[in-house]
């Protein structure tokens, strides 16, 4: 009976814990609540592509990638599975402080953080911090992805370089691109979002 009652407790409490990360506060509107919660999954396919090539090894991937030393400036003590794994992680880390913008714990501190619990989060605390990385990453993977397309527009009717992994020649290719192509979309929808939280909290007041 004890092992009945705690299945749904903790059930309760992973319920809870949640809607605290992911709720929207009053004053939110629908395209913002969708824009955070995809921001984390535009950002997805490339931290699993990475941990699927350079962690678990799977032959999804053709080149340099699969072959010789890839550990590249990473010290030869620090494995690059687990730099790829911490890499991905982070990055998926740093796109989910984007729902925070429309959850209660981007308005006021939560109880874990020492000193500043419970007071009000300052608006120019989230906004430009946010304004910031989402211009940085509007420019990093607009350029990006720009000169992915012009050099494939380039290369048309020549064979690519030696161990180039994106590419559109064959499905391994095409899997890298389809993976790394949603992260254009990181930071217009965070900025999408940063901009409705500086209205709303501007609005009201808080």
């Amino acid at each position: 009976m004890t092992v009945l009652a705690t299945r749904p407790a903790a059930a309760g409490r992973l319920r809870a814990a949640w809607a605290a990360a992911h709720d929207p506060v009053p004053g939110v509107p629908r395209w913002a609540r969708i824009a955070a919660l995809a921001v984390p999954l535009v950002v997805l396919p490339s931290g699993l592509w990475r941990v699927a090539v350079f962690t678990l090894h799977l032959p999804i991937a053709d080149g340099v990638l699969m072959e010789g030393d890839v550990n590249g400036d990473l010290p030869g003590w620090f494995p690059m599975e687990l730099y790829v794994v911490l890499l991905s992680v982070l990055s998926e880390v740093a796109a989910f402080t984007a729902v925070g913008l429309i959850a209660r714990w981007g308005e006021v501190f939560p109880r874990w953080i020492p000193g500043l619990r419970g007071r009000r989060v300052p608006v120019s605390a989230a906004v430009v911090p946010a304004a910031a990385g989402a211009a940085f990453l509007t420019v990093l993977w607009t350029v990006a992805v720009g000169n992915f397309l012009l050099f494939q527009e380039t290369m048309q009717g020549r064979p690519l370089p030696e161990g180039f992994p994106l590419n559109f020649d064959d499905w391994k290719g095409v899997i890298g691109v389809v993976s790394y192509v949603p992260l254009v979309a990181w930071g217009p929808l965070l900025a999408a979002v940063t901009y409705a939280y500086y209205r709303r909290r501007t609005r009201s007041g808080t």
